[in-house]
């Protein structure tokens, strides 16, 4: 094996190695996302439930109608800015290239 062949062989072991050590690294560093991570999870199974069950959803708005009528106005509200919101940044994302 020629000098050259060597230390290519000898530069991509090293590469190899820093290789191995950074993803250890960055494993070690995600764990302090995943609480995070978890949280997201479970809201993103709970919206994956509610829309399976869209009659919680209504009975809980009923509920609310009967009981607390302004606080159903606030809330319908909210949600409608929140919907808009969400879709003005779904179109921003989906016009970037």
């Amino acid at each position: 094996m020629n000098a050259r062949r060597l230390e290519l062989a000898l530069h991509k072991q090293r590469l190899q190695l820093r290789s191995a050590q950074l993803r250890t690294d960055f494993a070690a560093d995600a764990v302090a996302f995943e609480p995070l991570f978890a949280a997201g999870d479970r809201v993103r199974s709970g919206v994956r439930w509610l829309r399976g069950h869209p009659e919680v959803a209504v009975g809980a708005g009923v509920a609310l109608l009967v009981a607390r009528p302004r606080a159903l106005a606030r809330w319908a509200r909210r949600s409608l800015f929140a919907w808009q919101a969400v879709r003005r940044v779904r179109l921003w994302l989906e016009d970037r290239p």
